[in-house]
């Protein structure tokens, strides 16, 4: 079993590898902290799995999910973060991962979706089922935000949580100027006018709390 690990945390890549490694199976394990660290690693050789989080500096999880899709369409991609599901699961999932999972979810849930999606199936825990159904029954037309692009999306997470430009430029290796661009894009196609709007609307829509 090879298993492409992208986190940009050491502690969680460690963990992961520590209960990946508690398989009897052979298990060879590559580590990436970014998304470039991990497509590098995917162009050099064949891995079975990949396991990464949505939320890096720089590209995003969501971008490198896209690329990985286009590079290695085979590569099954199991996404594991700690952003609740109601808030993710439905975009990555569309996005082409074969699974998704909380930070919060047991090693054996994780084992579980691994070995599901090794025999060429799909993963998600039941509360993402309750997600993708709800999403499914909701009417034809949808939100606002659900027309933004990743990245905004991202972006409107961080500036909802109370995060100012400056912050969220340094978490996403961005440039200040490049984060109020953004912002920007995000009042006009949410038709805001302010962040504190933007910080009721995420609450309204359960995108924060």
């Amino acid at each position: 079993m090879r298993i492409l690990i992208c986190d940009d945390h050491p502690i969680v890549r460690k963990g992961l590898r520590e209960i990946l490694e508690e398989e009897r199976a052979p298990v060879s394990i590559g580590e990436a902290a970014s998304a470039n660290e991990a497509l590098e690693l995917a162009r050099k050789q064949p891995w079975d799995v990949a396991v990464l989080d949505i939320t890096m500096p720089g590209r995003s999880g969501l971008d490198l999910l896209k690329e990985l899709r286009h590079e290695r369409p085979n590569l099954p991609v199991l996404v594991l973060s700690v952003h609740p599901a109601d808030q993710y699961a439905v975009r990555v999932l569309r996005a082409g991962a074969s699974g998704y999972l909380t930070k919060e979810s047991a090693p054996e849930e994780l084992l579980t979706a691994i070995r599901r999606i090794l025999r060429g199936g799909h993963y998600i825990s039941p509360s993402v089922g309750e997600t993708l159904a709800a999403d499914l029954g909701r009417p034809a037309e949808a939100p606002p935000h659900h027309g933004l692009s990743d990245r905004e999306f991202e972006i409107m997470r961080l500036l909802a949580s109370g995060k100012r430009a400056s912050e969220i430029a340094e978490k996403l290796h961005l440039s200040v100027k490049t984060v109020s661009t953004y912002r920007t894009r995000i009042l006009r196609k949410l038709n805001l006018r302010t962040t504190p709007e933007i910080m009721r609307y995420a609450i309204k829509h359960g995108i924060v709390d």
